[in-house]
């Protein structure tokens, strides 16, 4: 995802926080998500509550679930996203 340098509003953060998790925000995003969760609690709490379900879930690769499960759990997310 591409951003204008602007400073990015909370809706623009949280579709971010994934690839910060994961390292794999270019610098620029990467720093500009960090001015944003200096200054948001609401976005930090966002960030520390992905971070608690990560480590509570462990990892999942798509090959450890069965065809179904991906698929359901597949469909889920895409209306989750046609919703926002």
């Amino acid at each position: 995802m591409k951003l204008t340098p602007t400073r990015l509003v909370c809706q623009q953060a949280v579709e971010l926080m994934s690839d910060y998790l994961d390292g794999s925000l270019s610098r620029r995003d990467r720093k500009r998500l960090e001015r944003h969760l200096a200054g948001c609690d609401a976005c930090g709490a966002y960030l520390e509550q992905m971070r608690v379900t990560i480590i509570a879930s462990g990892v999942v690769a798509a090959d450890d679930l069965a065809p179904e499960v991906l698929e359901t759990l597949t469909d889920l997310f895409r209306r989750f996203h046609e919703d926002t």
